[in-house]
């Protein structure tokens, strides 16, 4: 059984308490994100040390990739895009904590692209139907992980890629749970056997976490947006 987090963009104080609730109830469940740790909310930098501090399994999010590359790549399309994307809030951020800068872009970069558990794979915005001849010829093992992660790795910039991509996912044989996509409520697209997330957070809603077990959503922890996250200083 394992605890998944929807996207939180800088909301730091909103995901203190719902990792409160979600460890009160569950003390010893492993948690992940979806990723999307940066961006809109006010408190990025923090955000992404607490999840560092608490070991919280994230994966690579289409924030956090431009995030990445504006300061490693300057010059790059996805840095360019990050300035239309809620960027100043993240900026902001660090001006109060340069000292971590660095070493969370080196954090960022380590990032995995998903996560492929017995209870779910998580990913940030889905598998695309680009991808579905590999997740046919590959089992869901665990045993082909590493061969996924390569295909997946160079088209990040792409409109199909796993950070980017907004519909037309496949069911890949197992439970999808992803982010991304910005929903009011929760939502499992039965066919392709997704369940989405991200809760708008960021745009004043909601920051969820669900508890899955074998490919079974069995509990979701939910948890209006803190307005200090969000509101202009």
């Amino acid at each position: 059984m394992i605890a998944v987090i929807g996207d939180i963009h800088g909301c730091y104080n909103t995901l203190k308490e719902l990792y409160s609730q979600l460890k009160i109830k569950y003390p010893e469940i492993e948690v992940y994100s979806v990723g999307d740790l940066v961006d809109r909310g006010n408190f990025s930098s923090e955000t992404i040390h607490f999840c560092i501090a608490n070991n919280i399994k994230v994966c690579l999010g289409n924030h956090d990739y431009m995030f990445l590359q504006y300061f490693r790549e300057p010059f790059s399309s996805m840095a360019k895009a990050w300035l239309l994307n809620g960027n100043a809030a993240t900026l902001n951020s660090y001006k109060n904590n340069p000292k971590n800068l660095e070493p969370h872009l080196d954090y960022v970069e380590k990032l995995k692209l998903f996560y492929n558990t017995k209870d779910a794979f998580i990913c940030h915005a889905g598998i695309s139907k680009f991808y579905k001849k590999y997740f046919k010829e590959y089992k869901l093992d665990g045993s082909h992980d590493n061969f996924i992660e390569k295909v997946l790795a160079p088209d990040l910039e792409f409109d199909h890629s796993v950070i980017w991509v907004r519909e037309n996912l496949i069911n890949i044989g197992k439970l999808q749970v992803i982010g991304h996509t910005r929903r009011f409520e929760t939502m499992h697209d039965k066919n392709a056997n997704v369940y989405y997330i991200d809760t708008g957070c960021a745009y004043g809603n909601k920051l969820t976490a669900v508890v899955v077990n074998e490919n079974e959503i069995v509990d979701k922890i939910q948890v209006p947006v803190f307005r200090e996250d969000i509101t202009q200083y």
